[in-house]
C-alpha cells in the first residue's frame, strides 16, 4: 500500500481525509453522546443521504453538474436546522424532533434513488465509503470543514462543555444556549457530509460514537475522554482504510468493525482491572486479619 499511496493522488487523498475525520468524528461525537443525542448522526446521516441521491437525480436527469457531495451537506444543514427548529416547537418532548427528520430523510431517499433510476456504483460508494472515491476537491473542502471545525470547537469549548453537562446553569450564566445548539447541530451536519466519503453515509454515525462509548469505559475525566475517543477513532480509520484496501471491500464496514473490536477491548479491560482491584483489596483484608 505504501508504494500505491506515493504513486496515486486519491489514495493519498482518502488517507489524509480519513486521518482528518478520525479526529473531528469522534471529537464532536464525545459532545454528542454527553448530550445524549447519539441518534441525531443517523438523523443526519440518512438526510445526507437524500441531498446525495438527489444530487444524482439532477446530475442525470439535467446534467446542472451538482456534485452529490455538496448537495448532500446542503441537506444535512438543513435537516440540522429544522431539528433545532422542532427542538423549539416541542419543548417538553425535544427528542421527537430526531425521529421525525430521520423519517424524512428516509422517505426523500427513496424518491430520489427511484427518480435517479435506483442503486448503482456511485451511490453504493457514497453509502458504505470507498477508498478511491475522494478527489483533491473533496479533499480540500473536508480540509476546510475539519479547521473550521476545530477552531470553532477550540473557541467556544467552555460553552459547549457547560451546556453539554448543565444547561440551566448555562443560560443563568448568560450563555446564549439556542445560538451554541444551533451551531453545535450545523457543524455536526458538516462532519457527517465530510465523512461520508471514507466511512459511507450509512456507518458514519458509528465512528461518531462507538470511539467515544470506548473512552468512556477508561477515561476519568471529560478532556481525557475527547482524547482517547481521537485515538480510538483515528486507530479505527487507519486499520480500516488499510484493511479495506488490501481486501477490496468498502472500509466503511471495516473502520466500523474495528470500533467495535476497541469497544470491547475497552469494556474487557474496564471489567479486569476491577476485578483484579477486588481481588487486591480482598487480599489486603485478608493479609490484616491474619497479621492481627
Amino acid at each position: 500500500m505504501l508504494t500505491d499511496f506515493l504513486e496515486y493522488d486519491f489514495l493519498r487523498h482518502t488517507f489524509l481525509t480519513g486521518l482528518l475525520i478520525g479526529i473531528i468524528a469522534p471529537l464532536l461525537g464525545t459532545f454528542i453522546v454527553v448530550r445524549r443525542l447519539s441518534l441525531i448522526a443517523d438523523a443526519l446521516s440518512h438526510v445526507t443521504l437524500a441531498g446525495i441521491a438527489f444530487g444524482l437525480f439532477v446530475d442525470k436527469k439535467f446534467s446542472l453538474g451538482i456534485a452529490p457531495l455538496y448537495s448532500g451537506m446542503g441537506f444535512s444543514v438543513l435537516g440540522s436546522i429544522f431539528i433545532e427548529k422542532l427542538r423549539g416547537v416541542y419543548q417538553a418532548y425535544q427528542e421527537l424532533a430526531i425521529p421525525i427528520i430521520l423519517s424524512g430523510g428516509v422517505g426523500l431517499s427513496v424518491i430520489f434513488i427511484a427518480l435517479a433510476d435506483g442503486f448503482n456504483t456511485e451511490l453504493f460508494n457514497y453509502l458504505f465509503g470507498s477508498v478511491s472515491a475522494v478527489s483533491r476537491t473533496d479533499f480540500y473542502t473536508i480540509v476546510g470543514i475539519a479547521v473550521v471545525i476545530v477552531f470553532i470547537i477550540g473557541l467556544f469549548y467552555k460553552e459547549l462543555v457547560t451546556l453539554s453537562f448543565d444547561e440551566e446553569h448555562a443560560i443563568v450564566s448568560g450563555i446564549h444556549a439556542k445560538r451554541i445548539h444551533l451551531l453545535f447541530i450545523v457543524m455536526t451536519a458538516l462532519v457527517i457530509a465530510a465523512s461520508i466519503r471514507v466511512v459511507g453515509v450509512l456507518l458514519v454515525s458509528a465512528l461518531m460514537t462507538l470511539p467515544v462509548a470506548a473512552s468512556m469505559r477508561i477515561a476519568r475525566g471529560f478532556k481525557q475522554m475527547v482524547i482517547y475517543s481521537i485515538v480510538f477513532g483515528e486507530s479505527a480509520v487507519i486499520i480500516g482504510l488499510i484493511s479495506g484496501y488490501y481486501f477490496s471491500i468498502p472500509p466503511g464496514g471495516t473502520i466500523v468493525v474495528v470500533s467495535i473490536l476497541i469497544l470491547l477491548l475497552a469494556i474487557g479491560s474496564k471489567r479486569f482491572s476491577s476485578t483484579s482491584r477486588k481481588r487486591r483489596l480482598a487480599y489486603g483484608t485478608e493479609g490484616s486479619h491474619s497479621g492481627n
